[in-house]
């Protein structure tokens, strides 16, 4: 596969295995031209728990995906959740030895890298840092500090924290499954990079991504990354509730509660029936779908109302905090019927249903565009911008074989000496280290501590 052309995202989640290739077209929208499927089965709540079957389940989602595709997979962006994922603010400052040069990315750099030194708990790492909005010299609220003058640059941090094992299990998967581990993201960064608009993350807004095991939940406010959590409850608790207020198999469960689920009791008359086939040779099972609401409805509320605490630690109900845009709802539990209403009725915010349609190219299968998509096309947006992150080290790769025709340059480079070093911080090579060190740094760490595991 030529990783020019093509990306591949990786959604590991508790139910399913997403293996997503795609590439951009010359509209800067995204085609899918491939996606691979498996029942999950090593995954507890976004968190492995059997390294062989989650091996085997990625093995055949990447399979699946090379034969709808064409394309051979060797590398991937995998996304990360689980209920081992926690965040934290944080505020940290750097002195500037030379106060008449402006502030340039490796001050910020540096900023950012010292924040990567903080103490953890035992066991934990972390995998995001998230810079809010910066200070110069106390003067508050700057988004972009680069260009300006000042002694003292500090900043107010966003950091996700995770536990290393969770993570190197997971990276021990990647490589076992034969593949190349292209970068790590959080899954509810990626879902909000699927689902939301620059609008709508400018005006505030809440995303709530509830996936099989886990609810995940992205706050952003003024175009930045605000809140993040992980709640570890999602659609199997409803399958499970359902399964043993009913007395029934789980796969009759989860049919039931797709086919006639609804988180409002009150849509349902109370002579509407469904009858289950009693298992070999029982006696049929007949059930009230206002009693599978009211299962449904009693653990959709537990969870809504888990997700609104975390929305009310952020602080939406402050003026500066509002949340304007309100709440976008995506993954697979999202399309549980009557949700919508319901999320409206409890947290009193407008609410609407987010599909990952915004970024696909126009003639996209409508299966793709679906809320259970939204981790993998957000996975995939991350594969391709990393790749346009790359293209440097690929020229330099390409000129030094013809070692006669680089003694030109430089010899122009050393007549130039002040052109040259002015042109380097403005523009392209600097944003390029700066985006490296953000994640690819965690990503580099894990790799080598894959290798070195061998």
């Amino acid at each position: 596969m030529n990783q020019n052309r093509y990306a591949v995202g990786l959604d590991i989640g508790t139910t399913k295995i997403v293996a997503m290739v795609g590439k951009e077209n010359e509209f800067g929208k995204i085609e899918i031209i491939g996606v691979g499927k498996s029942k999950s089965l090593g995954v507890h709540r976004g968190v492995v728990n059997n390294i062989t079957q989650t091996i085997q389940s990625i093995q055949k989602a990447v399979q699946d995906a090379e034969n709808v595709s064409g394309a051979t997979i060797e590398e991937v962006v995998v996304g990360i959740a689980g209920q081992h994922i926690r965040s934290l603010q944080h505020s940290d400052y750097i002195t500037r030895p030379s106060f008449d040069e402006v502030i340039n990315h490796n001050d910020v750099e540096d900023l950012c890298s010292q924040v990567y030194k903080l103490v953890m708990l035992p066991g934990e790492e972390i995998i995001h840092v998230l810079p809010q909005e910066y200070k110069v010299d106390g003067q508050a609220e700057i988004k972009e500090p680069i260009g300006m003058y000042g002694g003292r640059l500090e900043a107010n941090f966003h950091v996700v924290v995770g536990q290393v094992s969770s993570i190197r299990n997971i990276g021990r998967c990647i490589k076992s499954a034969g593949l190349e581990l292209g970068g790590i993201n959080l899954e509810p960064l990626a879902s909000a990079n699927a689902v939301l608009s620059q609008e709508e993350k400018e005006a505030g807004v809440a995303l709530i991504d509830i996936g099989g095991g886990t609810t995940d939940l992205a706050i952003f406010k003024d175009g930045i990354i605000r809140h993040t959590a992980v709640i570890p409850f999602g659609g199997n608790v409803i399958t499970e509730d359902i399964k043993e207020g009913c007395s029934i198999i789980e796969k009759q469960a989860e049919l039931l509660k797709v086919k006639f689920g609804s988180a409002w009791p009150g849509e349902n008359k109370d002579n509407e029936i469904v009858s289950i086939p009693g298992l070999r040779g029982r006696e049929p099972k007949e059930i009230t779908l206002k009693n599978l609401s009211k299962i449904i409805h009693a653990r959709v509320v537990e969870i809504i109302e888990q997700v609104f605490m975390e929305i009310k630690n952020y602080g939406h109900e402050e003026q500066k905090h509002k949340l304007i845009a309100g709440i976008v709802l995506t993954g697979g539990g999202s399309q549980l019927k009557h949700l919508k209403q319901l999320v409206e009725y409890i947290t009193g915010m407008d609410t609407r249903i987010g599909y990952p349609n915004e970024h696909l190219a126009g003639d996209s299968d409508a299966n793709i565009a679906s809320p259970v998509y939204a981790t993998a096309v957000g996975l995939v947006m991350k594969a391709l911008e990393n790749q346009r992150m790359r293209p440097e080290p690929e020229e330099v790769i390409e000129e030094e074989p013809i070692e006669e025709q680089n003694v030109a340059p430089t010899i122009n480079q050393e007549e130039n000496p002040i052109e040259e070093p002015e042109a380097t911080p403005e523009k392209a090579p600097e944003p390029k280290v700066n985006k490296k060190s953000f994640l690819d740094r965690f990503t580099d760490r894990l790799k080598e501590f894959l290798d070195n595991a061998e």
